[in-house]
């Protein structure tokens, strides 16, 4: 009988890792301490420059809101960023050098491999 109830209580457990592992593989939910949060747009009131950025690491919602508000946090920049895609397109109202959002993006713990 007790085999039985720890075989029982071994199978919830694998069952609910099934299912969280899922989700994390689908970029839902949140791995790294995230939420329902969602980082704020920002708007500029010109955009002078446009650079997508090629950023590896973020594997959730809450990984792009902080590579979002590591970006936006600069001034005079916006993000839109996608974790799916591994991309931030940044618009600028003034330029900004590239060093500057990579720096942005690897102090928030994620890496750049590229800009277009």
């Amino acid at each position: 009988m007790t085999d039985i109830i720890i075989v029982a209580i071994i199978a919830v457990i694998v069952a609910f890792a099934a299912v969280k592992g899922m989700k994390h593989m689908k970029g839902e939910g949140g791995c790294c301490g995230g939420g329902t949060y969602k980082a704020k747009k920002k708007k500029l009131d010109k955009v002078i420059a446009k650079k997508t950025f090629l950023i590896e690491g973020m594997s959730c919602q809450h990984c792009e809101n902080r590579v979002h508000e590591a970006i936006n946090d600069l001034g005079n920049t916006s993000a839109v960023v996608s974790h799916k895609r591994g991309t931030a397109v940044v618009e600028m109202s003034e330029n900004v050098p590239d060093s500057a959002i990579i720096a942005a993006v690897e102090k928030a713990g994620y890496k750049v491999t590229g800009v277009k």
